[in-house]
């Protein structure tokens, strides 16, 4: 079906949307969703909100009380300092570092997937999901489930899935916060929140505007951001309409040597290129019980523009534009049974995502460049849990169909149909002690750029893997420990190797000889004493070629180790203080796929702060990052010391927040 087709479709949509209002609304009040008598609502492993009880098996769960001690300013930050999860820096200065679950390297961001209450913000492209578009201050929670996890949630989650969860307002209630900081690197920050809850109906609204010159010259960002809706809830369930929406200008530094760096690393090599990225989207959603059933829907509509200006020197210069559009529609059903001390709750459900892009570039002397890319998929999934007393297992199975056309510089058109299944299951040994085990497959697809990318325009296979977890964890007075080890076993990887021959100059997307990637993650953490607790996330993870001519050698980008600690301090006197520590280590340069480079991105640590004071509704804090000021850089495309993006230097920032 093309997007056209979709489109015209849309008016049945629509009437399902009036349809299922009308139902909703002879639904009983007096029961919302922020109803304090109801259970709490924590998780949503399986594609709805259920209880603590029925967390993701080995999942963590950053909440809203941990985003605010922290101070962080964005989702993406959140996720890396809290969460333990190591990014790299953007090369655009966006806050937007690329997350990277399990050691996935320079497609990190496409070895795992981002969600938005169910919506996915992944891409189908090279790019890393625009996280700093969600404001931080409708956030719930965060969950990350690490590990292979495509039954539910599709392609792509090999690393793993992060699934962002807004927060739903409570009955009879108004909410609102004005936060406005300043900080070097002429750095300004201003975001505005706003919700009213009724007897059943809910509105909000948050805005942000960021602009900063950035740590290096030429790598300046203005960004805005807008996110409102509404919602309609009783007791049988809720539905509503939410508009997300930014606006992104950004210039672009360039990369360095390491001889440039260790000169300058706030220079610019590209003193006269610069990007937009545009992104609104539209979203219904809505949720029903009908005693032992659950029924689920969301249909979301997006529209991107991406355009560059990119200067080579010489008179050679290049202007591109990039429109895209995607239809998400997403519907599902849970039914739960109990029976004495058994519980079995069945999930099934429907994925249709429909995404197509026209990119235009221009050159002076040179043809133009235009190319129109269409994908669709259409999944089916189940997944059923059965818990008795001390024991959960698990199972599911996806199928998925695939469906691209391209025309203009690249022609071709594909069809896969690909499966994931996957096994899990837990055992309570004690009151604090939990073992688990998971097992499966999952899948990524090549997308629009790894096609484009390649050596004779050949079509790319799919990527699949084999994926093993084992892990434990300790739950008591306060005192937590989990413990991982896992392995993926990969077959057809998709990468760029900058060591294919070329016509004009080397490299290619390609399918890889098999990977591997195993480890161990450990998280944990400790209440010290009364007012003090104490984090730390740890991973160490091995990515190597495990046949074909580079066997035995190391994957490139993939530090072996990082470690984050964690200490926050708050006593009950308007006063608190939160201090982060992170260590990574060395690391093979993007291009040194033989592992012949002498020499490696050197390891690191940095250390950031923040303390805070409460006075009435107000708060003010000051925040620093890369206290010690330390040159380091985790992007480095280049075969050997060069193709550097540093990361910033010390950065200070002082903020004032109001809630009413």
């Amino acid at each position: 079906m093309t997007f056209s087709a979709f489109q015209r479709s849309m008016p049945a949509w629509a009437a399902f949307a009036v349809s299922a209002t009308s139902y909703l609304a002879t639904a009983p009040a007096g029961a919302q969703t922020g109803d304090k008598s109801l259970p709490p609502i924590i998780v949503s492993g399986v594609r709805f909100a259920s209880a603590p009880t029925a967390a993701p098996i080995g999942a963590t769960v950053i909440t809203a009380e941990q985003i605010r001690q922290a101070g962080v300013a964005n989702v993406n930050e959140a996720i890396r300092k809290i969460g333990g999860v190591y990014g790299r820096a953007s090369t655009t200065g966006s806050p937007d570092f690329d997350l990277d679950l399990r050691g996935f390297g320079t497609n990190s961001s496409q070895n795992m997937v981002v969600l938005i209450d169910g919506i996915r913000l992944s891409e189908n492209e090279q790019v890393s999901p625009l996280l700093s578009s969600v404001p931080i201050e409708s956030v719930e929670r965060i969950e990350i489930v690490r590990g292979g996890n495509s039954v539910l949630y599709g392609e792509g989650a090999t690393g793993g899935t992060i699934q962002i969860v807004t927060r739903r307002e409570r009955a009879n209630d108004t909410t609102g916060t004005v936060f406005g900081e300043i900080g070097t690197f002429n750095h300004k920050n201003v975001r505005a929140s706003v919700a009213k809850a009724w007897d059943g109906l809910s509105i909000d609204a948050n805005i942000e505007a960021l602009r900063s010159d950035n740590y290096r010259r030429n790598n300046d960002i203005r960004q805005n951001n807008f996110n409102g809706g509404m919602q309609l809830s009783s007791r049988e369930g809720r539905m509503g309409l939410r508009i997300d929406a930014a606006r992104q200008d950004s210039d672009f530094a360039g990369d360095l040597t390491l001889a440039q760096f260790e000169e300058d690393p706030r220079q610019a090599s590209t003193p006269n290129n610069y990007g937009s990225y545009d992104t609104d989207r539209y979203t219904f959603f809505i949720e029903r019980r009908f005693s032992d059933f659950e029924v689920a829907a969301e249909l979301s509509h997006r529209e991107k523009n991406a355009s560059g200006h990119l200067d080579f020197g010489g008179g050679f210069v290049s202007d591109s534009d990039a429109e895209s559009k995607t239809l998400q529609f997403s519907p599902r059903v849970r039914h739960t049974y109990k029976s004495g001390a058994g519980v079995n709750e069945l999930v099934a459900g429907f994925d249709f995502i429909e995404w197509d892009r026209a990119t235009t570039r221009l050159s002076p002397g040179i043809p133009s460049y235009i190319a129109d890319v269409e994908q669709t998929s259409k999944a089916l999934y189940v997944k059923n849990e059965f818990s008795f007393s001390k024991t959960r297992l698990a199972i599911g199975l996806r199928n998925e169909r695939f469906e691209k056309h391209a025309t203009g510089a690249n022609v071709y058109r594909t069809s896969d149909t690909l499966n994931a299944w996957e096994l899990q299951g837990s055992q309570e040994i004690s009151h604090e002690i939990d073992v688990f085990a998971k097992t499966g497959t999952s899948y990524r697809i090549p997308n629009a750029d790894d096609n484009a990318g390649t050596l004779n325009n050949a079509i790319l296979e799919p990527q699949r893997s084999r994926d093993l977890e084992l892990g434990a964890s300790y739950d008591a007075n306060g005192n937590k420990l989990t413990v991982r080890a896992f392995r993926h076993k990969l077959k057809n990887e998709i990468l760029f190797d900058p060591t294919v021959p070329g016509l004009f100059f080397n490299g290619a997307n390609v399918n890889l000889d098999p990977t591997r990637r195993q480890g161990i993650e450990i998280e944990a953490s400790a209440r010290v004493a009364p007012t003090i607790e104490v984090s730390t996330v740890f991973q160490h993870v091995s990515a190597k070629f495990t046949a074909g001519p580079n066997e035995g050698k190391e994957m490139v980008l993939v530090p072996k180790n990082t470690a984050t600690l964690r200490l926050n301090w708050f006593p009950q006197n308007g006063h608190s203080a939160d201090i982060g520590v992170q260590w990574v280590d060395k690391q093979r340069y993007g291009g040194d796929f033989t592992n012949t480079c002498g020499a490696r991105i050197p390891s690191f640590t940095t250390l950031d702060g923040r303390y805070a004071m409460r006075t009435g509704a107000w708060e003010f804090a000051i925040t620093g990052t890369n206290l010690t000021d330390r040159d380091y850089f985790t992007n480095a495309y280049g075969t050997c010391q060069f193709g550097i993006y540093p990361d910033p230097g010390r950065q200070i920032k002082i903020s004032a927040r109001m809630d009413f």
